[in-house]
């Protein structure tokens, strides 16, 4: 199932992520599916992590599996858009100071144990590649991780060669699931948010030139980070839509003060100059946003993920869908004086520029 205009951008989608929980109709996937139908929307993004949703295992192995899955979101009315390791993908590089907290991201029995945890998200990410391809995906969203966040400000002066050696190791532990991704005909969209080695233009990049521009390695778009970085998230998409694999469809505003700036004070969502919010809450050009990924030809999901700081989640969702399919375009066939041709005639044409008839 997909939107009406089935050669541009589809939609509108839901990240369940933040909406699972112990509650119906939030705690199982037919129930969580049919709520996402009722409220508009035509497709749901799964993260991988939660089994209510997924057998991530049982997915990148059974055929059946995946149909009998694709089968029951297209009962309730959706169909799968992509699927998610987010939570996965951070795991694959995490810097000493982030192990005790990055370790409520993976099984209990691999806390404490940050070598073991690697592997078993790099076999989720290459997990998720074939689960992927079964479900007849194209695309797959997830985090780089980070080895170098904690020296992304120049103070002390960093070493010659740090940044260099991050990128070269990020590479080194990517490159091998991006090849699976390869095999399984998928791209692997990484989305561009701090915290993570890739949360720029530029970091993006550089990893990029490490994994010797793989045809994989592609871009998760989400305008609320570069909303709170103060990037030019319609620049970007002019720089890097040849890159660009998914979209999350995600308000933010950014309005600093004499007390607080990017960097937020250690504030709470709330209190930060630079918060998250609701569709149209917020300063993000979705017009223009959603013009230029039709410009350039972008026809994935338009998926909406909901992180508010004031608005309450169930509203969130219930405006959402009806925001995203009103910005949706519908891409023209024809050009609008198209009723004013007058055909071609090279001889006219060279007529027309004083050449004379060719002879």
């Amino acid at each position: 199932m997909t939107n009406a205009h089935d050669h541009g951008i589809k939609g509108p989608a839901l990240f369940l992520a933040q909406f699972l929980d112990d509650r119906p109709p939030f705690n199982d996937l037919d129930s969580i599916t049919r709520w996402a139908a009722s409220l508009g929307y035509r497709g749901v993004q799964m993260p991988t992590v939660d089994p209510r949703l997924i057998d991530l295992e049982l997915a990148a192995e059974s055929q059946d599996y995946c149909d009998e899955l694709n089968g029951r979101c297209a009962e309730a009315g959706v169909a799968i858009s992509e699927l998610s390791t987010h939570l996965q993908g951070q795991l694959v590089a995490v810097h000493p100071a982030f192990d005790e907290l990055f370790d409520g991201f993976a099984p209990a029995h691999l806390h404490g144990r940050p070598d073991a945890r690697r592997h078993w998200a790099e076999e989720q990410l290459k997990l998720a590649a074939r689960a992927s391809r079964r479900l007849g995906l194209r695309a797959h969203g997830t985090f780089s991780g980070a080895l170098l966040w904690p020296y992304f400000y120049p103070w002390p002066q960093r070493p010659s060669g740090l940044i260099e050696e991050g990128f070269a190791e990020l590479a080194r532990r990517w490159r091998p699931i991006l090849d699976v991704f390869d095999e399984q005909g998928v791209d692997l969209c990484f989305e561009i948010h701090p915290g993570e080695d890739l949360h720029d233009g530029a970091t993006f990049e550089r990893f990029l030139e490490a994994v010797d521009d793989h045809p994989r390695a592609k871009i998760l778009f989400d305008p609320s980070h570069m909303v709170l970085q103060q990037l030019d998230y319609l620049g970007f998409i002019d720089r890097y839509h040849e890159r660009i694999g998914m979209f999350h469809v995600k308000d933010a505003e950014f309005t600093p003060s004499a007390r607080s700036g990017v960097y937020g004070g250690y504030q709470g969502w709330v209190d930060r100059p630079g918060r998250f919010r609701s569709l149209g809450d917020g300063q993000v050009d979705f017009k223009g946003i959603f013009s230029r990924l039709t410009q350039y030809g972008y026809d994935g999901w338009a998926v909406l993920e909901w992180e508010c700081c004031l608005k309450d989640a169930a509203q969130g969702a219930a405006e959402g869908a009806p925001f995203i399919a009103q910005h949706l375009i519908q891409r023209a066939d024809k050009a609008f004086d198209d009723f004013a041709d007058t055909g071609s005639d090279p001889g006219r044409n060279r007529r027309l520029l004083g050449l004379g008839d060719p002879s």
